[in-house]
């Protein structure tokens, strides 16, 4: 194109670096609002995916803390009955052992009919000791090692379980508070892009948008390395 020489060329050529400018201008603009978008997107799905995250650790904790609860309930009727067992097993056991000194054998036997048969090997360890002769004998059968009560060992089973699957929902409890905190940071850099926006001066929305940027990147990192469900 031919250039146009004296006054009213230097005006053209004036005005053909401010439109250039002005288109340069422009396109930076327009990357930084695409940086913008980009982030504000970022952010939009991360907020979704943490806080849907958090409903479920929620959930998983609230059913734990309720399974463990129900354990217990259970453990502990199965502890009053092995209560009920054990004081059974020491009065059958107390009134054979009084018929016994009082040399009534039918009532001897007849009490010693009426043993459960989980109590019945710890009594034939204890007979084996001469507690009659043996001063070192144990009190009863019930502190023989061959003693056992199977509703009070399913008590302890139950109870280590109901304890176990507590602490997993106090575990998921902790994973849905992390979720929640990532939450809070991705507020936080939605904040810093809303308030960036609102300057004209392009360097200081880059500002705003670099400190987005390097702010949204721990969130981002925790939500790759939290457990998922």
């Amino acid at each position: 194109m031919l250039q146009s020489v004296g006054p009213e060329g230097y005006v053209i050529r004036n005005l053909n670096r401010v439109r250039e400018a002005g288109d340069t201008s422009q396109s930076r603009l327009e990357v930084i609002e695409i940086l913008e978008a980009f982030i504000l997107a970022l952010v939009a799905v991360a907020t979704a995916w943490s806080g849907y995250q958090a409903a479920e650790w929620a959930g998983r904790r609230a059913e734990d803390y309720a399974k463990a609860s129900r354990l217990r309930v259970n453990a502990e009727g199965l502890a009053t009955l092995a209560g009920q067992e054990r004081i059974y097993d020491s009065d059958t056991f107390d009134s054979w052992l009084a018929a016994k000194l009082d040399n009534k054998a039918e009532a001897a036997d007849f009490f010693q009919r009426r043993f459960r048969d989980e109590y019945r090997p710890a009594f034939a360890a204890w007979m084996k000791t001469g507690p009659f002769n043996n001063a070192q004998a144990p009190p009863g059968p019930i502190f023989m090692p061959e003693y056992h009560n199977a509703k009070h060992e399913q008590f302890l089973a139950l109870t280590k379980e109901a304890g176990a699957i507590a602490d997993q929902g106090t575990k998921s409890g902790e994973t849905g508070d992390q979720y929640v905190r990532i939450t809070v940071l991705l507020a936080t850099v939605l904040l810093l892009t809303a308030i960036g926006q609102r300057f004209r001066f392009k360097s200081v929305r880059i500002l705003f948008m670099i400190l987005a940027l390097l702010l949204l990147c721990l969130p981002l990192w925790q939500l790759l390395m939290l457990p998922r469900i």
